[in-house]
């Protein structure tokens, strides 16, 4: 057999293997989701009924939970862009002073999940919180207009992915069209509404529609500001009768489909290309330096966003450092502690979560830097037939709701080959007297996290000369041998920034963390994290120090991931 015939095999095996993993690991848990929705008897998936579907709507109750998750996602993504727009055409037309700095701060609030981040805005804009002890009101933000409450939270959190997509897309633009139009008399503003929005909109919709999806169904957030009426929490709580209840399932797959119709129907109307050009930028457009009170006013305006930006994460520091009591109707803590850091990580159950993630999380970044390095060789440097749909399996984790795919997780364990009285019983379990959710959990965020990976590898790859590999080959090395010691090295640091960014995000996840881990010796940090708000006491306390904790380890790695891909970070947001 030729060698050509034998590396022809090898990457059709390689392909084949990673769609089975693919397909077990995340199309199964989608299809048994679905499944259990339309099932006719919930206990066993057998029969078809549109029943439960049907009860959905017919429910008062569960119809507005959809109605408000709806509204948290528009309003959301509204707030998110009229954030992040402005400083991304800032960013990539104007120099002005601070810019590099301010430029890295903007990405600040990417380091605290929103659902850790609503303890710090409780302590701050709560009714005994710093702000109304500052203006001596009694503004109540997180009571009756709680809403917006988690709206400005998760926006706060979120902006940054619509900024990273809208300067990735206007760094691709010819600065020819804004002169030619300059030149036949268009204003900036014309300018900018006919000829720029139109050209970056497919960027605007790519992270539009990541901060959609996550606020549309996002279970923390809402749960840490006692929002009950909002469908993931709903199905939250309604995982107590996923054994013998269609409901739960009925519920998610209402909501998988609602965010599918919504991607498809902004897709048709948003995501569409609009304008064409022939290629992207023909050459690099001359930056315009603003100097004076134009200057400062665009460093200030970064500025700002960057000080609201961190609200919830002084917030969460400041707590964490209070005497429990000593921080009501006073703009700062009374009394300082440090005591409540060194519980978070002396106290058993709190450092035992802590070992988890890490263990949890770094097994996933190692076990999708080998995936990564698989799929991104395939997607580069072959052709094989079938690329295409590997690449689009690959992103749907961005797409699909984290939500769905945990209560998938859930429903793996209860059907065959891992259910009660099948072959693997107990390899994969969350319920039941001795659960084992620690192989779910990895593979819950090595999938979820896929796309960062997968992203970056192919980033570098693309930027690697395929001559090198080939000239390996030539001088007698296996193909092997030539990727392992000619590519993997030259595209190391892009597996270093995408293995980053699965491991802190990992070591953050939230709705995975919640719903698979249901035993205290199973916790991650975030489910941790969320028991210890529901103690009475300190509790409060020692979550914001473990949230102290998780923010500088992620601080750190983002970091690094930014310094290592530069401009390419915004590409992994995207899907």
């Amino acid at each position: 057999m030729s060698a050509r015939m034998v590396r022809i095999l090898t990457e059709h095996a390689l392909l084949i293997a990673m769609l089975l993993i693919l397909g077990a690991f995340l199309l199964y848990p989608i299809v048994l989701t679905v499944r259990g929705g339309f099932a006719a008897d919930p206990a066993t998936g057998a029969g078809f009924t549109l029943e439960h579907i049907s009860l959905v709507f017919e429910d008062p109750r569960l119809t507005g939970g959809l109605i408000t998750a709806f509204k948290f996602a528009v309003c959301t993504t509204v707030l998110c862009i009229v954030i992040s727009l402005p400083l991304a055409v800032l960013s990539a037309n104007y120099t002005f002073p601070f810019k590099k700095t301010l430029n890295a701060a903007i990405l600040v609030p990417l380091i605290l999940p929103p659902f850790v981040g609503a303890l710090g805005m409780k302590a701050l804009l709560g009714r005994a919180g710093s702000v109304n002890a500052l203006l001596g009101t009694e503004f109540d933000l997180l009571g009756a207009n709680k809403f917006w409450g988690v709206v400005i939270v998760q926006a706060l959190h979120l902006y940054p992915i619509i900024y990273l997509n809208a300067t990735a897309a206007l760094a691709n633009l010819d600065p020819a069209l804004n002169e030619s139009a300059e030149n036949l008399g268009a204003g900036p503003w014309r300018r900018f509404f006919t000829i720029t929005l139109p050209l970056i909109r497919p960027g605007l919709f790519a992270g539009g529609t990541i901060v959609f999806i996550w606020a549309f169904t996002e279970l923390g957030t809402p749960l840490m500001f006692d929002y009950y009426q909002v469908t993931p929490v709903q199905i939250f709580y309604g995982l107590k009768e996923v054994q013998n209840s269609a409901e739960p399932y009925a519920l998610t797959v209402v909501m998988l489909f609602a965010a599918v119709l919504i991607y498809v129907l902004g897709k048709a109307v948003f995501g569409r290309k609009g304008y064409a050009m022939y290629s992207k930028a023909s050459r690099a457009g001359d930056e315009i330096r603003l100097s004076g009170i134009g200057g400062w006013l665009a460093a200030i305006g970064f500025g700002s966003v960057t000080l609201l930006a961190v609200l919830p994460h002084i917030g969460v520091v400041l707590t964490s450092l209070a005497q429990p009591g000593a921080w009501y109707r006073s703009a700062l803590p009374e009394a300082l502690t440090a005591s409540h850091y060194q519980q978070a990580l002396a106290s058993p159950e709190s450092f035992n979560s802590i070992k988890n993630s890490l263990v949890l999380s770094l097994t996933a970044m190692v076990l999708n830097m080998g995936v990564g390095v698989l799929v991104g060789y395939l997607l580069v440097r072959t052709r094989v037939i079938g690329r295409s749909l590997l690449d689009s399996l690959c992103m749907l984790p961005l797409a699909v709701p984290g939500l769905v795919m945990a209560f998938g997780y859930v429903a793996m364990t209860l059907r065959w080959p891992f259910g009660s009285g099948d072959p693997l019983q107990g390899t994969l379990a969350v319920f039941g007297t001795d659960p084992n959710p620690f192989p779910l959990l990895i593979i819950a965020y090595a999938i979820r996290r896929l796309p960062y990976i997968v992203r970056s590898t192919v980033a570098g790859l693309e930027q690697t000369s395929g001559e090198l590999e080939e000239a390996a080959v030539n001088l007698g090395a296996s193909r092997i041998t030539a990727v392992r010691k000619v590519i993997v090295p030259l595209i190391m640091a892009n597996l270093i920034a995408g293995g980053l960014l699965v491991f802190s995000f990992s070591m953050l996840e939230v709705s995975d963390s919640l719903i698979l881990a249901q035993k205290s010796e199973h916790f991650p940090i975030t489910k941790m994290i969320y028991e210890l708000t529901n103690r009475l006491g300190d509790g409060i306390f020692v979550a914001s120090a473990m949230g102290a904790w998780g923010m500088a380890l992620l601080a750190v790695t983002l970091v690094g991931a930014s310094v290592m891909m530069g401009k390419k970070l915004g590409s992994i947001f995207r899907v």
